[in-house]
């Protein structure tokens, strides 16, 4: 049974959630569908989140930069895009723990969507790691 675009939400996912990373079976459980790797405008700052859970896998904070900060220039972050069953959206809000959260984001075509986001509080003492230009690439650094 396939949903239709309208009984779905685009969902763009930054680090623990891409495909092939520890939290990618919570989206495919959900029956969620891989839509685009895509980035964000240039407009954020990526950050690797203190561990603060054992159990809980890395996990990067998205934030987007504020335009007359110009301490904080961002750049573009690499994003996956899945669509999710609306149906199944509460249940995965839930899931989320803090201090990350689902907002709205740019991407690079400007087009805007639903994804995770970081609350500032949970960027203290967080590691700037948008140099990378995603949470793939700063893994898989050497």
């Amino acid at each position: 049974m396939s949903t239709k675009p309208s009984e779905t939400l685009r969902l763009a996912v930054v680090g623990a959630h891409l495909s092939g990373f520890p939290l990618n079976s919570d989206l495919l459980a959900l029956g969620a569908t891989l839509q685009a790797v895509i980035k964000t405008s240039p407009n954020y700052k990526l950050y690797e989140l203190p561990k603060n859970n054992a159990n809980a896998p890395p996990k990067p904070g998205l934030a987007r930069c504020h335009p007359a900060d110009l301490q904080k220039r961002g750049s573009s972050i690499e994003i996956e895009i899945w669509t999710i069953p609306l149906v199944a959206v509460g249940g995965f809000l839930q899931t989320i723990p803090s201090p990350l959260g689902l907002g709205t984001i740019e991407t690079c075509d400007g087009e805007w969507v639903k994804g995770f986001i970081c609350e500032p509080y949970g960027l203290v003492g967080a590691r700037d790691i948008t140099e990378f230009g995603g949470w793939r690439a700063y893994i898989g650094r050497a």
